[in-house]
């Protein structure tokens, strides 16, 4: 189990402030360089020319600037309505938006700077390569508004439904082992009957768990001789004095701050090392399009395939690796962690009620546990086939006759599309 945590280069506002900074700069300092070491070069049009060219750039980039506004302004607002709003802050901060913000007030801010060079002391004289980069900014100007434009086709349901899952994929990848790897666990017994020496509780305004940095974790649990059991996971919501840790048989005390350290904390959940989000926003797609405002049962059958994948994945993989042991193999870090059966009822349960009615939602759900059963090893065949059991019994409550019944009970993947031939009442 992957227990690093991955941090962002630098913050999305950190981004068009960079591009500022350096556009000031260079309107600061490449006309004296260029006077100095250039004087004989000249661009090919006057100073009023020049001029004319450098407002009209400038003025015509805070113009751009509040269309790539609208523009955000609207991506967000659709896919709360649409999808979730759990995806608004994932498609906000996408770094072309925040590249094109900073490109158009690089070139707003140097096309202004630029200005105050032509002419300079009489001279009759525009820099050239000043020029240049006015006229080169402009062309990225136009490059980024494009590429941003291209941005939108992410709301069509399918690249949601993608981006979502993709996101999925890399942290099941990134988190567990084959199931072939040996189970990571740790039998209760083995700490439950320590006393414990030390909690860490959380202090301040709710907070969500995002990362543990577990080899940090485990060092610290190895200096101070304990074992460090997290009372709460990653994708926990924690309030003023929820309990974050336990130290059993420490013995000597850890710094509050090195434990604290090691617990990566925000505002919202995200994917880096919860697998369980992935398929909480693709549920939510779902029973969202399947609510009577919206009745797109179609859509759900899409976020079922979405997440048929990412089941498929995790039942592939060994999924106890909740317990990290020093090189002489004690124990020394417990970290509670999703079941399969946890991740078929996150999966399942929610769609299964609210699609109780849909024919098509019925079907796919049934083709689904199906195909898993083909699919993934026996020792993960009881839960799936508990999960048919329900299907079967919402089936009953939700159609009246028997035709319906017998309708929703046949295997397809489309939901309407191609039954599967003797699948009814399976």
């Amino acid at each position: 189990m992957n227990g690093q945590r991955h941090h962002g280069s630098v913050p999305n506002w950190a981004i068009p402030t960079v591009y500022a900074f350096v556009a000031v700069v260079a309107a600061l300092t490449l006309p004296r360089i260029e006077s100095a070491l250039f004087p004989f070069l000249k661009a090919g049009f006057s100073p009023l020319s020049a001029a004319a060219i450098y407002s009209s750039v400038g003025s015509g980039m805070l113009a751009l600037t509040g269309i790539v506004f609208s523009l955000v302004f609207v991506m967000v607002q659709f896919s709360a309505i649409a999808y979730s709003p759990r995806l608004v802050l994932w498609v906000a901060r996408d770094r072309i938006i925040w590249h094109s913000f900073g490109v158009f007030t690089a070139t707003f801010l140097y096309s202004i700077g630029a200005i105050a060079w032509l002419d300079r002391d009489r001279s009759g004289r525009v820099p050239f390569f000043s020029g240049l980069l006015v006229i080169g900014l402009l062309l990225a100007s136009v490059g980024m508004f494009i590429a941003l434009v291209d941005r939108i086709t992410v709301l069509q349901i399918n690249n949601m439904l993608t981006f979502t899952g993709d996101h999925g994929r890399g942290v099941i990848e990134n988190m567990y082992p084959p199931l072939q790897a040996p189970s990571a666990m740790a039998e209760p017994e083995e700490f439950e009957s320590i006393s414990a020496t030390q909690t860490l509780m959380h202090e301040g305004r709710p907070r969500v768990i995002q990362a543990l940095d577990e080899t940090s974790l485990l060092k610290l649990a190895s200096e101070a001789d304990g074992i460090v059991v997290m009372a709460s996971s990653v994708g926990d919501t924690v309030v003023e004095g929820t309990v974050l840790l336990r130290v059993h048989g420490g013995k000597k005390q850890i710094p509050e701050k090195s434990l604290t350290d090691t617990i990566d904390m925000g505002g919202e959940r995200t994917f880096e090392q919860d697998p369980k989000y992935a398929i909480r926003l693709l549920v939510d797609i779902a029973i969202k399009a399947l609510s009577p405002a919206i009745n797109d049962p179609t859509t759900a059958v899409q976020a079922l395939d979405q997440i048929e994948d990412l089941l498929l994945r995790l039942g592939r993989r060994r999924l106890e690796v909740g317990a990290r042991r020093d090189r002489r193999g004690r124990l020394r870090l417990v970290v509670p962690g999703p079941t399969w059966e946890d991740f078929l009822n996150l999966a399942f349960d929610e769609i299964r009620f609210y699609g109780a009615r849909s024919v098509q939602v019925m079907r796919r759900m049934r083709a689904l546990t199906s195909d898993l059963i083909s699919a993934l090893p026996p020792e993960r065949h009881e839960p799936l086939r508990n999960l048919r059991a329900r299907l079967d019994a919402s089936v009953e409550r939700s159609f009246p006759d028997a035709e319906g019944k017998r309708e929703a009970s046949v295997e397809d993947r489309q939901g309407l599309g191609v039954p599967r031939k003797g699948s009814a009442g399976r």
